[in-house]
């Protein structure tokens, strides 16, 4: 086929007569070709999309400029940085002599940017606290992020129920732990007479998953103030989009947090946000790093239940975008789901790699201008393989792609410029403290607190009345003696000596 038919052929399955985000220029033989353009309608950009590709690929980069694109139209963003490599969107890059020559090639002119961020964290690091109360969970999806069993999910059913008709919020882990212990000691009897009876081994478990989740950082994640969703849709005064960067480089060996994190705030997100419909431009991009992390540590019930909210989040104008090595990585129920695929290099060392990279080939449409499973393995830095949906939802031709530059840094902020940040920012002012109100650890802890008072006075009006009884029982000196066998045997004997000596 001529080049000529290859540029008709790109630019007519990637065209689009609505606003799109250009990627950059396809490649043929090895050479990149500016006369076509490879890009994706912003109106299919909420039916989700995988970024793949092995360590040093450019993936950061692709993420950065889909993330600089969608804040340019005026879509928030929300990134979850596992690396920590992703902060520089918020200062304009440098243009240098590799990024000109690569622009001069796909044709496209080259600006720097800056743009509005937001920096986040699920611990202790600075920036603006993400915290959600275990009541917001509800008890289901609780119990399956605790992957607890039929049984030992109807017992956290039956706390949340006690919880709700008594008036105890739950809104820490302190609160569930608290409750857990007083339904098997001393509110047990209460518990059982309206609810029915709970095994200590069931409420035992629970409590050690309680446990696991919290030495993972789940206390810095459940209390208030409770993170609101609409903080994710900010437009600053330039009608950029925010991008939200939720900075995780502390979370790698805790996946039970991130998992619980994140399915929290697609179920969030999903109840909260109103029906779309066929919109023009999605409300809001997740881009998830590092997603293997989400998915290796997940039970099944887990997994069913994130496969079912990515299938619906859809309507309500987001998108769901994960990042990873393999595509393998990703469940094929939830890979199924995704429109817009990128797929960087993939380096082929061992039998299993190539057996891996032909599976990943599969994944793509076919095309007859290139040998897919033998050009993953040769794709440079900043090159990948793309496939779309266009306006229609029809699936785009596969396109290996030279991408453009970021026009923001390429780099990490510096300690000074993130502090800078976080200063300047609202949000940190607005979930900097935590608050503890009354929930249930402190009324039960009274509750408690009382029951043992009580007891305690019973205990002590009982030993009183003992005392009393033994009191009076006991004799003074001069009864005991008047009443005692040798006085009344002396007594005896006087009145028989008496009694004789009359007769």
């Amino acid at each position: 086929m001529s080049k000529e038919a290859f540029i008709q052929h790109i630019n007519e399955g990637y065209s689009s007569k609505g606003d799109s985000i250009l990627l950059g220029a396809a490649i043929l033989n090895g050479e990149a070709v500016g006369e076509t353009q490879v890009k994706v309608p912003l109106k299919t950009l909420n039916r989700h999309g995988l970024i793949a590709g092995a360590t040093g690929t450019g993936k950061t980069k692709t993420i950065q400029v889909l993330s600089e694109q969608l804040s340019s139209f005026g879509i928030p963003v929300l990134m979850m940085d596992i690396k920590g490599d992703f902060s520089g969107i918020a200062k304009p890059g440098e243009e240098k002599s590799f990024i000109t020559e690569r622009h001069s090639k796909i044709n496209i002119p080259y600006t720097t940017s800056s743009f509005p961020v937001e920096l986040m964290t699920l611990s202790a690091q600075n920036g603006v606290r993400l915290r959600a109360t275990v009541a917001e969970f509800g008890p289901v999806l609780f119990s399956r992020i605790l992957d607890l069993n039929e049984t030992q999910a109807g017992v956290v059913a039956v706390i949340f129920k006690y919880c709700e008709d008594n008036n105890m919020p739950l809104l820490d882990l302190k609160d569930i732990k608290k409750v857990l212990n007083y339904i098997t000691e001393e509110g047990k009897d209460e518990i059982s007479e309206s609810y029915g009876k709970i095994s200590t081994a069931t409420t035992g478990t629970i409590l050690r998953k309680i446990i696991e989740l919290e030495q993972q950082g789940g206390d810095f994640f459940f209390g208030e103030k409770s993170f609101d969703i609409e903080d994710l849709m900010r437009i600053d005064e330039n009608g950029k989009g925010y991008v939200n960067i939720i900075r995780l480089t502390d979370i790698q060996d805790k996946p039970k947090l991130f998992s619980t994190f994140m399915l929290s705030l697609l179920a969030e997100i999903y109840q909260k946000m109103p029906e779309k419909g066929d919109a023009e431009q999605p409300e809001l991009v997740l881009f998830i790093d590092e997603a293997h992390l989400i998915f290796n540590e997940a039970s099944k019930v887990l997994l069913d239940q994130i496969e079912t909210i990515v299938k619906l989040i859809r309507s309500k104008g987001i998108g769901v975008y994960f990042i990873t090595q393999n595509p393998t990585d990703v469940p094929k129920g939830v890979l199924a789901q995704l429109g817009l695929k990128i797929q960087h290099a993939l380096r082929a060392f061992t039998a299993n790699d190539r057996q891996a990279i032909k599976q990943t080939a599969d994944n793509y449409p076919t095309s007859e201008y290139y040998q897919t499973d033998e050009i993953l393995t040769s794709l440079g830095i900043g090159e990948a393989f793309v496939t779309a949906l266009n306006e229609k939802g029809i699936p785009t031709p596969l396109a290996a792609t030279m991408l453009r530059a970021p026009m923001s840094r390429m780099d990490v902020l510096t300690e000074d410029e993130i502090s800078e940040i976080n200063s300047d920012s609202k949000l940190v002012k607005k979930y900097k403290e935590a608050t503890d109100s009354e929930s249930a650890f402190e009324i039960l802890t009274e509750k408690v607190e009382k029951i043992q008072e009580e007891q305690a006075e019973i205990e002590e009006e009982k030993a009183e009345e003992k005392e009393e009884k033994k009191s009076s029982t006991r004799q003074n000196p001069i009864i005991k003696f008047l009443t005692s066998a040798a006085f009344i045997s002396g007594i005896f004997r006087v009145l028989m000596m008496l009694f004789k000596r009359k007769r």
